[in-house]
């Protein structure tokens, strides 16, 4: 069995220097697993590292896309695990590193073999709820009760991905998963969490959108823009990019735009606390990715878990 580790977390509780720091100590390379940093030309918004920090460690998966390029969990899954295998074949240790829960559960857990993405059906069903909100909602009840007790009236993507199983392949979301799952086969995995103090948490991450701001993320989407990117490019739904279009309308000003911002991300931070809390095999570490004493604590894991994986990483002796 190769090994692979995964760092996971809310926003800015520093998932990329933990893992930057354990490539380093154990021959790894990062692959990205942030639904956002997957597209090219959105760096200030995003948070990505730029080159110079990351430490003289490879990155996958990060400048891939297009901003108007549509890419599912399914697809991210497929390109990861080709990628896996690639970086374990070099002698390397996969560190894969984000807060997107769907992406890494896509990749390790797999996804259902359901019907592929059809846009003109999700175009209507988009136009049913513009005219009724809601409407989405009461139709996945009656379509696919299972299904409709689980995902909330406000989550469209959810909403619209099972109805778009129910109507092109007759069979309900909740029945697709009952079959099962093409899970990642010949890997363990070792997924640490990052769980700083919380009230610390939201004042680090009150300060990086001002700072975002402050450093340009304006300009930024101006330049997108300029380059022919559509206002409805998927990254531009993402918190701080979504304000930053709402200031340029007139529809914000700056301060109302970073105070926004800066309450999404608390909440957004949050869910992501919850998604990872479910799962019992998260091993938590309690601080900041950039904190030596939570270093001390991720190697302490690592030490244990690389002798029950054969890795061709660089064993555990460099630890």
């Amino acid at each position: 069995m190769r090994a692979l580790i995964a760092v996971v977390g809310p926003t800015g509780s520093g998932k990329s220097a933990l893992a930057i720091a354990l490539c380093q100590r154990l021959g790894g390379e990062v692959v990205n697993c942030d639904s956002v940093q997957l597209y090219r030309y959105f760096d200030i918004g995003a948070a990505k590292l730029p080159p110079h920090e990351r430490g003289g460690v490879v990155h996958h998966l990060l400048d891939v896309l297009e901003p108007d390029q549509v890419f599912t969990a399914g697809e991210y899954a497929r390109r990861a695990r080709g990628l896996l295998a690639d970086i374990c074949a070099r002698g390397r240790l996969p560190v894969v590193v984000g807060g997107t829960g769907f992406y890494l559960r896509a990749l390790l857990d797999g996804l259902f073999a359901g019907p592929q993405r059809d846009d003109a059906v999700r175009a209507r069903l988009a136009a049913r709820e513009q005219r009724r909100a809601g409407s989405l909602h009461r139709l996945l009840r009656r379509m696919d009760p299972a299904s409709a007790q689980s995902i909330h009236a406000r989550d469209l993507p959810k909403l619209m991905r099972a109805l778009e199983v129910r109507l092109l392949s007759g069979k309900p979301l909740s029945a697709w998963f009952a079959d099962g799952r093409d899970a990642l086969t010949g890997f363990r995995s070792l997924k640490l969490g990052l769980s700083p103090p919380r009230e610390e948490l939201y004042e680090r991450l009150n300060r990086r959108v001002e700072q975002m701001f402050a450093g340009g993320l304006r300009e930024e989407v101006e330049a997108i823009l300029a380059r022919g990117v559509p206002e409805s490019a998927k990254p531009f739904e993402s918190l701080g990019y979504r304000q930053a279009l709402q200031v340029r309308r007139g529809e914000l000003t700056v301060r109302q735009a970073i105070f926004y911002t800066q309450r999404d991300t608390r909440h957004y931070a949050k869910r992501q606390w919850t998604w990872f809390r479910r799962d019992p095999e998260v091993r938590w570490l309690r601080g900041f990715g950039d904190d030596p004493d939570v270093l001390r604590q991720a190697l302490d894991e690592v030490a244990a878990f690389l002798p029950l994986a054969q890795t061709s990483a660089a064993p555990p002796e460099n630890i």
